[in-house]
This record gives C-alpha cells, structure tokens and sequence, in this order.
C-alpha cells in the first residue's frame, strides 16, 4: 500500500497522546527550503583561484579527490577549467575578478563638472522660489500697513 499513512503517538501539552502523520513528522525535520528574495554574485580572489588550482593539479591522482575538492569548496568543474585556461595564457590579471558591464566613457573629472552643474542649477531654482516668496511677504506687509522690519532697523 502506498498510501497508507502511519501513526506515531506524540505527546500533546496536556499530557495525552496525540496522532500525527509520519509525512508530517518527516516534514518537521527538514529544513525551510525558502529561497534567498536576491542571490549574491560569488567573486573569486587570483590567490584563492591558484590555491584551487594547486589543490586540484594535486588531488588527480586520487580518485575522486578533484569531486571532493568540488563539493568542499562549492564549486563547479566549469570554474577550474576557466581558470586552467586563464592559468595557460599566462595573463596574471586575469585570475582576478573583473568588474562587469560597460566601461565608462565620460571621465570623473567631466562627471563631477555635471554634478555641480545640477547642484548650482537646483540652487539658483531654490533661491528664485525664496526671492519671488520674500516678494510677497513684501507686498501683503505693504498692503496691511505694516512694513517690514530690516536688519538695521529694530521693530517695537
């Protein structure tokens, strides 16, 4: 019978015995397979990916020492074969991470100009919106007969 489910006596809070499924019992002991909401991209050091590769270049006489390396470590066979080849072209710089996407083609010297461009552009707004409400403070103050005071002039 496949189906069949079994029965194990459990203890309940009030001291009696409760049934609960053996599936269930089983699921309790598993972790929670949730998944991460953002997985995190693995960056590799040139020295990390050379002691790798030492060890591997070591464990092929064994048999099933280069798995076993594999599954210590949390790699793939992909990695250590691009990272025999880079080893085999001999370029140095490339056993270290790269960073990835688009080169920039602006300077920071030119990138930095656009930025205090914005910011002067952003504070000259801010200071015609304090002109224009200053203006009308002006105005009401004329238009109810009280002027405003000025910094030389104290107001009593």
């Amino acid at each position: 019978m496949k189906n069949a489910k079994t029965y194990l006596p459990v203890p309940s809070a009030d001291g009696t015995k409760a049934e609960r499924s053996e599936a269930a019992a089983v699921a309790a002991s598993h972790p929670d397979p949730e998944v991460v909401a953002r997985a995190k991209r693995r960056i590799f050091t040139g020295e990390y990916k050379q002691r790798v590769l030492a060890e591997a270049d070591e464990a092929k006489g064994e048999s099933g020492g280069i798995g076993a390396l594999l599954r210590r470590e949390g790699l793939y066979s992909s990695h250590l074969s691009t990272w025999r080849h880079e080893r085999a072209a001999g370029i140095r710089h490339a056993l270290t991470p790269q960073k990835r996407g688009p080169k920039s083609k602006r300077s920071p010297l030119d990138e930095e100009n656009q930025k205090l461009r914005r910011q002067n552009q952003q504070l000259s707004e801010e200071l015609r919106k304090a002109e224009i409400v200053i203006d009308i403070q002006k105005k009401v103050a004329a238009l109810l007969g009280r002027p405003l005071c000025t910094d030389r002039e104290p107001q009593l």
